[in-house]
């Protein structure tokens, strides 16, 4: 390899994300020999990263394991295009692409917004295909912002104490494990790699389709935009303030506790 290509910033990128990828699979045990792992394939810009890192991963494992795709859509809701694009891109891994129509009722109970619904139905059937697929991890792209802009959520707006794991047993799928492989990678990095490779994301004509499990439906504002910006702002003061927000749930002093 020469000293140019090493220099270059897509390669060093590049190395950046797998590296991080490897210390969170390696520290939290995400991926054993014959895990069958199905990608949590939303069209998004983290999600399609997800597919590129993993299915590389994958490639480069003689077989350590296998990864397999879904992608849910919602029926009645119209996409802008067809899946197409998400098959060619699990093809250029040889994963196995799954996609799935789902729908729902509106909810009388008004703290379960069509968002909510939405979410939640498309979480269920990642669950039940997971399973019917022989699957037992699934893998979502929430990345190392996903995680700190989630602290805040919970304490500002929810009143607890509460943070994404990089892996979680599930409780109503005995034997399924949910693994965030992207959970030391930075946005701003994934931001790049879609740039550099290209990625679009395909979306639905619904308006709360960014961040919608959190949106303000009086402004049409996620809450986890206000968290960006807030974020932002601390930031201006204390540029240590994502790393320390994203250790203090590791640092829990449980005699101050009440």
């Amino acid at each position: 390899m020469t000293e140019q290509k090493k220099l270059c910033p897509e390669y060093q990128l590049h190395r950046r994300l797998q590296k991080q990828m490897r210390e969170v699979i390696k520290e939290f045990s995400l991926i054993q020999q014959g895990d069958r792992i199905l990608i949590g394939l939303s069209g998004g810009k983290d999600s399609l990263s997800l597919l590129d890192l993993l299915g590389e991963r994958m490639a480069h494992s003689n077989h350590y394991f296998s990864v397999e795709a879904l992608h849910v859509r919602m029926r009645n809701i119209h996409y802008a295009s067809d899946a197409s694009y998400l098959q060619a891109q699990c093809d250029k891994w040889r994963i196995p692409f799954h996609l799935v129509e789902t729908g729902f009722e509106p909810d009388r109970n008004e703290k379960r917004t069509p968002c909510f619904l939405c979410s939640w139905n498309r979480r269920k059937v990642l669950f039940t295909e997971a399973q019917r697929l022989g699957c037992n991890k699934i893998a979502l792209g929430h990345h190392y912002d996903d995680v700190i802009e989630t602290i805040l959520m919970g304490m500002l707006y929810g009143a607890q104490v509460q943070t994404m794991m990089p892996k979680l047993h599930s409780t109503n799928f005995e034997g399924m494990e949910l693994i965030r492989p992207l959970y030391l990678v930075r946005e701003d990095d994934i931001k790049a790699w879609r740039d550099y490779n290209d990625l679009h994301f395909i979306q639905c004509a619904c308006k709360f389709t960014d961040t919608c499990t959190t949106c303000n439906n009086n402004e049409n504002r996620s809450k986890r935009m206000e968290i960006k910006d807030l974020i932002r702002e601390l930031k201006k003061v204390n540029p240590y303030v994502e790393g320390n927000i994203f250790k203090s749930i590791e640092n829990v002093n449980l005699n101050t506790v009440v």
